[in-house]
């Protein structure tokens, strides 16, 4: 029954050989037309959608192959949008993606952990600057824990992270 409440983007999304459409409804029953379209435009997919030959009716390959990963990766949290869970995990949710992308994903991560609980699994640093709370962990353990503002002004691990990622 937990998994009920828990909506989850991971950084290898599970798409299937359909429509765009049933990717992103994909185990969810009776989504309105309303609601699809706002998920979309949360996840910053509208553009996507205008830009396809049938719209959400395009097939897109076994596993995304006509998508891009930042496409796909927006398909995931369409799909996270529609659930409506009260708890969101984002795994690596921005990896190996370039930064038009990483920013347009950002939007959309931004406008999917309002109102719920999240929790973000990340590497690249930029994808959680706006979380209430950060917690890092080195080699399995917690090493600090604070806002932003409280890690960076500690000249921690947070801290020499976040300088190697300033200009990357």
């Amino acid at each position: 029954s937990l998994l009920r409440h828990i909506a989850l983007v991971s950084q290898d999304t599970l798409l299937i050989h359909d429509s765009l459409r049933r990717n992103i409804t994909y185990g969810l029953s009776e989504v309105s037309e309303t609601d699809l379209r706002d998920a979309v435009g949360q996840a910053r997919l509208t553009e996507l959608v205008e830009a396809l030959p049938q719209g959400l009716e395009t097939l897109i390959g076994d596993r995304g192959v006509k998508l891009s990963g930042g496409e796909r990766q927006r398909v995931a949290i369409a799909r996270a949008l529609l659930k409506r869970s009260e708890i969101l995990i984002l795994d690596e949710a921005t990896s190996s993606l370039d930064s038009r992308t990483e920013k347009l994903i950002q939007e959309a991560i931004d406008a999917a952990v309002t109102g719920r609980t999240s929790i973000v699994i990340a590497h690249r640093l930029s994808t959680i600057r706006h979380a209430d709370a950060i917690i890092v962990i080195d080699d399995g353990k917690v090493v600090e824990q604070g806002s932003l503002d409280e890690l960076l002004g500690r000249k921690g691990k947070f801290h020499e992270l976040w300088e190697q990622q300033k200009f990357q």
